[in-house]
């Protein structure tokens, strides 16, 4: 019998996983102090800017049981609910103006930012600009990727073909290009993630050409990368390269409850980047720059 894995348990395996590989680095006590609602409002006064968490889902909870978290928590969230076609295979999946406007109306004068987790690069033809302006901000990744029987390929699960692992990652590189040029996207999501066979040589096939690359296109398009906190990515490295060329940032947990606004990845390399709150995506502004008002 073969075994399917959603990405929701995919996420929650990785975050254990990430987790463990960065208690020898002597992060675990800094997670700890972070996992408290107080040490999170501590973290945003040293910060100097308020915390929010871009990549909430409501998967198995309502608006109403996650705003409680948010208040607990002192983080602002960020909701998305994933929108493209209807081959994009997800519990909820948001394919056209009608689907886009009830769950607008479902956010209507909640304390959040709304907005929508776009799958692959076709997921614009779905709407309208007017349905669409009605959006804070659009989220995606390259996690689902064109197989090279030209079907979608979740490469989160086990049984996805890479084929040949340099030429996958140059296709993946170029990918992240592309998925970066679909029309408007304000943030990247999951940036650097590797399938299962590539992860534990992660620092050898992100090399410095493959992060410039994806670095330059994203400010470009002037494209925020996520910091993420369930995948613990990106690495140092690519953030330094990203800060260092000016990119802005998001943090994430791509939580569901009762694990979103769960910062401490995304706190901790701000706090090594000497991220300040210009270096930090905004929403108001990037809408103020696309209405062109």
């Amino acid at each position: 019998m073969q075994i399917r894995t959603t990405r929701r348990g995919f996420i929650r395996a990785a975050s254990v996983c990430a987790f463990a590989s960065y208690i020898g680095r002597g992060v675990a006590g800094a997670m700890e102090q972070n996992s408290t609602s107080d040490g999170i409002k501590i973290d945003a006064i040293e910060l100097g800017f308020p915390l929010v968490d871009f990549h909430v889902h409501l998967d198995g909870s309502t608006i109403d049981k996650v705003l409680e978290l948010s208040s607990e928590r002192g983080v602002k969230f960020g909701i998305v609910e994933h929108g493209g076609t209807k081959e994009n295979k997800y519990p909820v999946v948001l394919s056209n103006d009608e689907d886009l406007s009830a769950y607008l109306k479902m956010l209507e004068g909640k304390p959040v930012y709304k907005g929508v987790q776009a799958e692959y690069n076709d997921w614009m033809d779905c709407f309208s600009k007017s349905v669409l302006d009605q959006l804070d901000f659009v989220l995606t990744d390259t996690m689902t990727f064109p197989g090279k029987d030209g079907r979608r390929m979740k490469l989160w699960e086990k049984d996805a073909d890479i084929g040949e692992p340099k030429d996958f990652m140059d296709r993946f590189v170029d990918w992240h290009i592309e998925i970066l040029s679909c029309g408007r996207v304000d943030i990247l999501a999951n940036v650097s993630w590797l399938p299962a066979p590539l992860s534990s040589d992660y620092d050898a096939w992100w090399t410095e050409p493959r992060m410039r690359k994806v670095i330059d296109a994203a400010i470009k398009k002037n494209i925020a990368i996520e910091i993420s906190s369930s995948f613990k990515l990106p690495k140092m490295p690519f953030l330094r390269m990203a800060k260092d060329a000016g990119i802005k940032f998001s943090f994430g947990s791509n939580g569901r409850y009762p694990n979103m606004g769960k910062l401490d990845y995304s706190i901790l390399m701000a706090k090594e980047l000497g991220l300040k709150s210009s270096d930090m995506f905004d929403p108001a502004t990037k809408r103020h720059k696309m209405n062109g008002s």
